[in-house]
């Protein structure tokens, strides 16, 4: 019985929260290692729908322990907000069931107003970042200048820490026109908000070395996808984190040699939100069906999801990058009805074909994808249980795309319920 991580492979947006809850059943520690709030999940439990953007997805089922590890960004007043309307459908959250990381940085105000403010000012290049202070609060904390949970345990140490940090932000606010920022007041705000952070706040590498050295089951629940990871994504259309498994030792407080099964969530088709290249894009009748039927909205921001085929090359390279072991693939339920598919299988660059996607964005620009084309299946795999349920053009698919990248199947998702899941492979027993 082993550790299990959990990354997207594609663009963020491929149902993680479903099978992280799917997993959480069986796991009994759950860890958010990178982002922000600025990635949700959905879970749908027994007709109840929570919409989760920063706490791990464990945290709506008894008898688990949730915890925030030191790669995540944290904003406090986001995290009390969310922790009240989970409150308010029932759950139970309290520092013995929920653990923040004494290291862990926290997101101000201040970030969020840079987000916004650089994003408005630039005529360039826009990322499409989500304003929610996620970049600026990262940036923060490698220039050594981020103010962390463990800051709160007093006035003194949130001062000392707000003055490092305002030397540098108000400079900045100067320069684009803003409001300075008032230390006082914002200290003022954090020390009443102090109290109801700081009981959870834990030295959390401690936590799930106890849980690991007792045998435990820990389960790794990344955010966003391997495309927008800082290093290996579609640059400069990123998130601000690392996204790959990797990320999830350093992120947590843990070796990667007890980091366990690597599962990549795989969507049937491809999306993406926001700005940024898209090979499979399909900007017309087939995106619109895939995204009417696929409800392809953001949980966070709302905003209309980009869709198009799937894209083997891309999700080998994300596969073999973050060292996947096996996928879950959802939504393939979408594609019920389709009287053909298409998978891309290649790209057309400067007048080769090749099996990867360059880094530069100019390459990255001019690519073309090469399509291979499967019939469709007029059946339905809504709500399938076992491969038995599944039409035969299904089955094709999905053995179709296991030959292309590399990575065999160890869930198949079936719909939003949780108990809509084929189970090939148990990644805690593998």
């Amino acid at each position: 019985m082993g550790n299990v991580v959990v990354v997207g492979s594609q663009w963020g947006d491929e149902g993680k929260g479903k099978i992280v809850d799917w997993l959480s059943e069986r796991a009994d520690v759950v860890v958010r290692f990178q982002g922000g709030h600025n990635a949700g999940h959905t879970l749908v439990i027994d007709g109840k729908v929570y919409k989760l953007s920063l706490l791990p997805s464990g945290i709506v089922r008894g008898g688990k322990k949730s915890v925030i590890g030191n790669g995540v960004v944290v904003d406090p007043w986001a995290l009390i907000s969310e922790m009240d309307k989970l409150r308010q459908q029932g759950a139970e959250i309290s520092p013995d069931n929920f653990e923040i990381a004494a290291n862990a940085t926290l997101i101000m105000p201040y970030h969020s107003e840079l987000d916004g403010l650089r994003e408005d000012a630039t005529s360039a290049i826009k990322i499409g970042t989500t304003r929610r202070g996620i970049g600026p609060a990262y940036e923060d904390k490698v220039g050594r200048r981020a103010i962390r949970a463990c800051d709160l345990i007093s006035r003194d140490h949130i001062e000392a820490r707000l003055n490092v940090a305002l030397a540098h932000h108000n400079t900045l606010r100067k320069g684009l026109g803003a409001k300075l920022v008032n230390g006082a007041k914002l200290a003022d705000e954090l020390m009443k908000l102090a109290p109801t952070i700081m009981p959870y706040v834990k030295n959390v590498w401690r936590t799930l070395d106890d849980a690991d050295k007792n045998g435990k089951r820990i389960l790794f629940e990344g955010a966003q996808g391997t495309l927008l990871d800082i290093d290996h994504g579609t640059y400069p259309f990123v998130t601000s984190s690392n996204t790959i498994a990797g990320q999830a030792a350093g992120g947590a407080g843990m070796g990667p040699a007890k980091l366990g099964y690597i599962l990549g969530i795989t969507k049937a088709y491809t999306t993406r939100v926001g700005e940024g290249p898209f090979p499979t894009e399909q900007d017309n009748d087939i995106g619109q069906y895939l995204g009417e039927k696929g409800h392809e909205f953001g949980v966070v921001t709302g905003r209309k999801r980009r869709c198009g085929w799937f894209d083997a090359v891309l999700v080998r390279q994300s596969l073999t990058i973050g060292g996947v072991t096996g996928i879950a693939l959802t939504k393939l339920d979408v594609l019920d009805g389709m009287k053909e598919l298409k998978v891309c299988v290649g790209y057309k660059h400067k007048g080769k074909t090749v099996d990867y996607l360059p880094y530069s964005m100019e390459d990255q620009a001019s690519i073309e994808a090469v399509y291979e084309t499967m019939e469709g299946w007029n059946e339905t795999t809504f709500g399938a249980r076992s491969w038995a349920d599944l039409p035969a053009q299904a089955i094709k698919y999905i053995r179709r795309i296991e030959e292309l990248i590399g990575v065999p199947v160890a869930l198949l998702s079936t719909s939003p319920e949780r108990d809509d899941t084929i189970l090939v492979r148990d990644p805690f027993q593998d």
